[in-house]
């Protein structure tokens, strides 16, 4: 096995976290009207930023306005 590349289960763990990732969020901003199709995207080419920035934007200023009610 050559040291510079990772071993083949490293992709394939990196690919199923990018792609359950993606299709959360996808999933989920569809349930709320929030461009799906953008975070999804978003979702599948990197982690963990996607995630962090569509807590931030998206989740938490709805749960903000629902505690405040």
């Amino acid at each position: 096995m050559n040291s510079e590349n990772p071993p083949l289960w490293l992709w394939i763990a990196v690919g199923i976290l990018l792609f359950s990732q993606g299709t959360w969020m996808f999933i989920n901003a569809s349930k709320r009207g929030k461009r799906a199709w953008l975070w999804g995207l978003w979702g599948i080419l990197n982690c963990p930023a996607p995630l962090i920035v569509y807590w931030l934007v998206v989740v938490w200023p709805e749960r903000r306005k629902k505690t405040k009610i």
